[in-house]
């Protein structure tokens, strides 16, 4: 470039005189201004397109009615009676003093014979729930394992008030027996609500998310 300038410079005066004309029209094309609208446009474009690109997909519906057949629907909604019959009697207390439970659990009475016909059926249920179901992805979907493995982790939870009953049920009246009355009520009423909305999701093919257990029964099936 200064060799440049210095040969422009050392050149005889008419190249002097024509210099001016011949340089200036080139100076406006090295400005900045002309390439201004160019970065303008681009950028405007590059901000515009990954937006629609990277744009969220829908959430999917969790009503999967359509994709999951009735005998998946049918055994799915049965295993929720397996924590439902093995806690039962915490309901004693609740059926004595309104006998309008009696009348709407009557028609489970066959199923309760069979449940408590032998001391090892409650066991044999749950390791078939478990190892024959949860487990078998060949088998079952997932939708059954794992309205299964929802139903299993619901009856691993009745160690609990189970063990509170033996250990703390109180031998005469008083506030204690009402505070461990209101106790198996609750139970109760919660193993009652698991089974008519996880037993009636299931039949319509929606998956049902239960407290305290859907999040233990998805880490199982994944």
């Amino acid at each position: 470039m200064a060799s440049a300038v210095s040969l422009l410079l050392s050149s005889p005066c008419p190249l002097r005189r024509a210099a001016p004309s011949l340089l200036s029209p080139p100076a406006p094309r090295l400005r900045l201004p002309l390439l201004g609208p160019a970065p303008a446009a681009a950028t405007a474009l590059l901000t515009r397109r990954p937006h629609g690109l990277l744009a969220p997909p829908p959430r999917a519906n969790n009503d999967n009615s359509d994709a999951v057949g009735a005998p998946d629907r049918l055994v799915a909604a049965v295993a929720y009676l397996y924590p439902f019959l093995d806690g039962a009697h915490h309901g004693r207390f609740l059926v004595a003093q309104y006998p309008v439970f009696n009348a709407l659990l009557s028609p489970l009475g066959p199923a309760a014979r069979l449940f408590h016909s032998s001391p090892l059926t409650p066991f044999l249920l749950f390791i078939t729930l478990y190892f024959a179901v949860v487990r078998n992805q060949q088998a079952f979907s997932r939708f059954v394992r794992f309205n299964a493995m929802q139903a299993v982790a619901l009856d691993v939870l009745l160690i609990v008030p189970d063990l509170l009953a033996q250990s703390f049920a109180p031998s005469g009246g008083g506030i204690g027996l009402d505070i461990f009355t209101s106790l198996e009520n609750t139970v109760f009423l919660f193993l009652l609500v698991s089974l008519v909305y996880g037993g009636g999701a299931c039949l319509l093919g929606i998956t049902p998310r239960l407290p305290i257990v859907a999040d233990a029964a998805e880490r199982q099936v994944m």
